[in-house]
């Protein structure tokens, strides 16, 4: 996956947004001000930041060592730090990233949720 097809993978979703907040290399993907995604566009190898399940974040860690690892400069119990343009299928990536959308969006206040059709 390059870092277009991810930035347009992560635009994909309703409401997400692309935002700076950092540094202009660091890409920031949000849905209604929440963070979901957060990537270094510029870095080689190309990873993403993403939240995740914490039973489902150590679980991926030891399926795919030296690809998933906690999530760096972020809570290590909920985001994994993901190689994009690694041996990890494109598929996998696009699945941790909806995870991650969804996660957040779960955690949205229920009128929120309503309006982006995701109860």
């Amino acid at each position: 996956m390059s870092p277009d097809d991810l930035r347009a993978f992560c635009l994909s979703f309703e409401e997400a947004v692309e935002d700076f907040p950092f540094r202009p290399e660091i890409s920031v993907f949000k849905v209604l001000g929440k963070m979901f995604a957060l990537s270094w566009t510029e870095q080689r190898p190309l990873k993403v930041n993403l939240k995740c399940d914490p039973e489902d974040a150590v679980r991926l860690r030891g399926e795919h060592p030296g690809l998933i690892a906690p999530g760096y400069h972020m809570n290590k119990r909920h985001w994994n730090t993901v190689t994009v343009d690694g041996d990890l299928p494109d598929a996998v990536v696009r699945e941790l990233i909806e995870d991650s959308y969804d996660l957040v969006v779960a955690g949205l206040p229920r009128a929120e949720r309503l309006r982006l059709d995701r109860p």
